[in-house]
Parts: structure tokens; sequence; C-alpha cells
């Protein structure tokens, strides 16, 4: 096995319901070395907090390029396993995508299932065979890629929340049967739509930590494999400076008390 394939499989072998793997996420070489350093066995990036850094919004906004050359800097100062958050994939094809995920040293991947342009559901069938035909490619690269299918009913779906509890459900179901290793349902917090989550899609599911959503022990409990924090570190540590600048404007002690 080449060391992306091994990595790929550390990556896979993370995700166990109710034992989740826990991804505080980095934005930068800087922010990964820190992950890596508290003892985290993987790094994922956001794309929201590297837009951030790079100059960009969210949503398509970076350049592919640039989005590559950032997740390249983080897998190049970890030793552990990299997952990058893609958003939709740039509009590169299944085949290029997976080619620029592994030079870049990325072994595993977040793909979204809404059109970052207007935010709309991509039809399930569509996210379907798209993700269907990045595990082919990835099969036939051999790069063992790690993918995290992101669900976002409860960002833009419509109807009662148990219709699109349902729905979640359905694509969740769709998007294993298509190779994904992981399903994301972004958003989802209440501990008993999670627990359907959990129950009801038949792998892996994972959950976005944010204020209001259960600690990491009750997500355990209730059947989560993996546990992210998207772009909310990156926003303390910006909410951190913003203090300490404003401290700095004032003529105040910028630093903490001990």
């Amino acid at each position: 096995m080449t060391e992306l394939q091994k990595k790929a499989a550390a990556l896979r072998a993370l995700h166990v319901p109710g034992d989740p793997v826990v991804l505080p996420n980095a934005w930068d070489a800087a922010s990964a070395r820190a992950v890596e350093a508290a003892g985290f066995p993987a790094v994922a990036t956001g794309s929201a907090a590297v837009a951030d850094v790079l100059g960009y919004e969210d949503g398509h906004d970076t350049p592919a390029d640039e989005m590559f050359a950032a997740v390249a800097r983080i897998s190049r100062v970890v030793t552990v396993p990299v997952t990058a958050d893609v958003e939709r994939g740039y509009g590169l094809k299944p085949a290029e995508l997976v080619e620029r995920l592994a030079a870049a040293g990325a072994v595993g991947c977040n793909l979204e299932d809404s059109d970052p342009a207007t935010g709309a559901l991509v039809d399930a069938a569509e996210q379907a065979d798209f993700l269907a035909a990045v595990r082919a490619a990835a099969t036939e690269a051999g790069s063992g890629l790690v993918v995290n299918a992101r669900v976002d009913t409860f960002i833009h779906g419509s109807g009662t929340p148990d219709e699109r509890l349902a729905e979640a459900v359905e694509r969740g179901r769709r998007y294993l049967t298509a190779g994904a290793d992981c399903v994301y349902p972004i958003l989802a917090g209440d501990p008993e739509v999670i627990g359907a989550l959990a129950r009801e899609i038949g792998g892996p599911i994972n959950v976005l930590m944010r204020p209001g959503v259960p600690p990491i022990r009750d997500l355990a409990a209730l059947g989560v494999a993996r546990v992210s924090f998207g772009p909310g570190i990156h926003r303390a540590a910006q909410a951190f400076t913003t203090r300490m600048l404003d401290a700095i404007a004032r003529g105040d002690d910028p630093f903490p008390s001990a």
C-alpha cells in the first residue's frame, strides 16, 4: 500500500458509530499543526475558514487552485490523515477531483448536495450519480478516498421538520449506496433528530458541533461516528484577535491574565 492508501484506510477506520472521530477543523498549516499536536488522529479542513483566510467567501468563491494549494500546505506539515472540505467539487470532473485531492495529500473529502450559486438542493439521484462517479474514479486511481457526503436538507430543504428528516434519511441512504463512507446532515442538532439519523440512515453520520448541540459524549451515545467543527474554531480565534486589537487600540494590556 502507498502512504496515501494507508492514511485513507486509517481515516476510514476512525468512523465508528458510538465512538466518533473528533475533527477540530483547521484552516492553515499552523492550525493543522496545533490539531495534530493536541493528539487528534486526523486533520479536517473547513471550506469557510480556508476561504476566509484566503480572502474569499465560502460557496465556490475560492479558485480551485488556491483551495487545493491550501490543502497541500496543511498535508505537508502533519503526519496524520487529512480530509478536505471541497464544497461541491469546484466544477471538476470526478477523475480530476480525485487526482487533485491526492496531489494535495488529502485522503478524504466533503462533498455537499446543494448548489453553491443558488442554495437549491441538487436532485438526490443526480448527487448519488456524482458520488458514484467519484467513488469509481477513486477506485480506478487506487486512492482509497474517504467520502463524507453532506446532506443540506436542514439548511436548504423545505417542508415540516419531519419531512426534512425523512428527506435527509433518504438522501443519506442513497449516498451510502453510491459509495460514500459517511453522511453529513449538516445543522442537525436536536438529539432526537440526530438519534433518528444515526438509526435510520444505516451508516456512519457526521454531526457539526456548534452552540446548542449535545456534547460529544452524548453524541457518541446517540450513535454518531464523526464530529466536526466547521468554521467554529476559526471564528472563535478571529473573535479573540478582534478583542486583542480593540484592547491595543484603547491602550490597554491586550494579553489575558494568567
